[in-house]
């Protein structure tokens, strides 16, 4: 089932994600709901506060992406980034790896906003995915970046607040239409 994406203004984007101790049946469901929202929207990662649960949940899948490539390591040997796709990363651990770069994103809570944005290069990751076994790996390109935007929002934090002070500044008056209108919707 396709799931609403929670916009910019809408509270539970800056709540931190509470750590999933059991997964069950509902866990399964949000799963899948989110990897369909996700698609849907044509993201490549999706934080479970993006669709109005703050928990410590992300999915991801950057299959397709061919002009900003990823890599992938597993247990210190290079392997198919594609092949592991999608993962569900539950109540992960993100670790630097490599000296920061600056690269665009975008979020599907920002729709149609775009900036550059500094981050390690590549990272490791220890995390538990659906089946609840413990997954752990290392990745650059646009996984890592990918792992870091979502993990950030799993903590509460937005890719606005890592932008350059210029590039906020330059998207202010779009950030402030897109908040008014999330809260007016929540006042309905």
């Amino acid at each position: 089932m396709i799931l609403s994406v929670v916009k910019y203004g809408n509270p539970v984007l800056r709540k931190k994600g509470a750590r999933i101790e059991t997964i069950n049946d509902e866990t399964q469901k949000l799963i899948d709901d989110m990897f369909d929202t996700m698609r849907a929207a044509r993201g490549i990662g999706l934080a479970a506060q993006q669709v109005g649960h703050a928990i410590q949940l992300t999915v991801i899948d950057v299959r397709g992406i061919t002009d900003r490539p990823s890599r992938l390591e597993l247990g210190g040997t290079p392997s198919d980034v594609d092949a592991f796709m999608p993962i569900v990363l539950i109540n992960p651990e993100v670790k630097p790896a490599a000296e920061a770069m600056v690269g665009p994103e975008g979020c599907l809570s920002f729709p149609e906003m775009y900036a550059d944005i500094s981050r390690p290069e590549s990272v490791d990751v220890k995390a538990t995915d659906r089946h609840g076994k413990t997954i752990q790996f290392r990745c650059g390109g646009l996984l890592s970046r990918a792992v870091q935007h979502e993990v950030d929002h799993l903590n509460g934090i937005l890719f606005i607040d890592r932008m350059s002070r210029a590039d906020k500044d330059n998207l202010k008056p779009e950030l402030d239409e897109l908040q008014a209108e999330t809260k007016a919707v929540l006042k309905k």
